[in-house]
């Protein structure tokens, strides 16, 4: 009997050793340990690429969200999933785009595998509640692009703004209406 205690209070611990793991670093190298900043209401996390241009035309877009949802107690963050998106060439790729939202560097894939994201540009939101982060949608941004190299003159759908919508005002989100179109997240090894 005493074993399983102690297999059970090592499995605990590992637990425990796992949450402390921070999410990523941000631009200077420090860890980010937490993605909800107190009294947000909901993260979003737009994961992309400096050099995916899909990801790059979105830019305006997911500012835009920012800008409309950030005083209602939405907090964005840009996801850098591949190792090659070092902080010299995000802070490189912010000059040159001009975002202002906060970055973070996923080398480990923390969050790109919180979220299941595959894609850049894709997006999650996440409702901050008191037991912890509970993802409510995952996918798209809207309907511009039909499939590599098929792209609408404007969307139609706005995803993740119907999403972040519902998250604030407490209804189930949508379901994206189709696939996120972009650059393949290439996947690490989990640690």
């Amino acid at each position: 009997m005493a074993w399983r205690a102690t297999v059970f209070l090592l499995g605990c611990l590992s637990m425990v050793a796992r949450a402390a793991e921070p999410f990523g670093t941000d631009l200077n190298g420090r860890p980010i340990e937490q993605i909800a900043p107190a009294g947000a209401k909901a993260v979003v996390l737009f994961f992309a690429t400096s050099d995916c241009p899909i990801s790059n035309r979105y830019i305006p877009e997911i500012e835009r969200l920012d800008r409309e949802f950030a005083p209602q107690g939405v907090h964005f963050w840009w996801v850098y999933p591949d190792p090659g998106d070092t902080a010299a060439v995000v802070r490189r790729h912010d000059e040159d785009f001009q975002i202002h939202a906060d970055q973070v560097l996923d080398t480990e894939q923390r969050l790109t595998r919180m979220a299941h994201a595959t894609t850049t540009p894709e997006a999650a939101v996440f409702l901050s509640t008191a037991a912890g982060l509970h993802e409510v949608y995952r996918g798209r941004i809207d309907d511009r692009y039909l499939a590599l190299g098929q792209e609408r003159p404007a969307a139609t759908r706005h995803d993740l703004e119907l999403a972040i919508r519902a998250a604030l005002d407490h209804r189930p989100a949508v379901k994206p209406g189709g696939p996120a179109v972009g650059c393949s997240i290439v996947p690490r090894n989990a640690p």
